[in-house]
């Protein structure tokens, strides 16, 4: 059995070591919208925060969380930065299909609460890996000033 804290309730999985985080979170605690992107940790739509870090599930084996505290899309909202996020999406009508959205808003929200003001290089840096195929690189961007009361 491995322990895991999820969206602050601890939850006990009888899982390997080596099972990555993003299919006990889909799979087994009913988690969805942590989603499936390319399995190899190069497209973020399985972004979640391992304590307050994002960090790519598809890729994350669950041994290796230990105590540490996972936040899902579920509850990103539970933070002021991801209250703002995702208001700002919805404001800015960020999303288009929706798939990879789940991930950005995570990014998101994990670079607002380590750079509240971020400038253009700030969000560059923290949204690199985080693909949209629908590009909506621009309304992001925007949304992430407008979160950050910089629009």
């Amino acid at each position: 059995m491995i322990e895991l804290t999820i969206n602050e309730s601890r939850r006990a999985f009888d899982v390997t070591a080596d099972m990555p985080l993003l299919w006990v979170l889909r799979d087994l605690a009913g988690l969805t919208g942590t989603k499936f992107g390319c399995g190899i940790a190069q497209c973020g739509a399985c972004t979640v925060h391992v304590d307050g870090q994002p960090a790519r599930s598809c890729q994350l084996p669950v041994g290796a969380i230990g105590t540490s505290s996972i936040t899902t899309i579920e509850a990103v909202s539970r933070t002021n930065a991801g209250q703002r996020i995702q208001k700002a999406w919805i404001d800015l009508d960020v999303v288009q299909c929706g798939y990879c959205q789940s991930g950005q808003i995570m990014s998101a929200a994990a670079l607002l609460e380590t750079t509240p003001k971020p400038e253009d290089a700030d969000i560059d840096a923290a949204m690199a890996g985080n693909i949209c195929r629908c590009g909506t690189y621009v309304r992001i961007r925007e949304a992430i000033k407008h979160a950050a009361g910089q629009s």
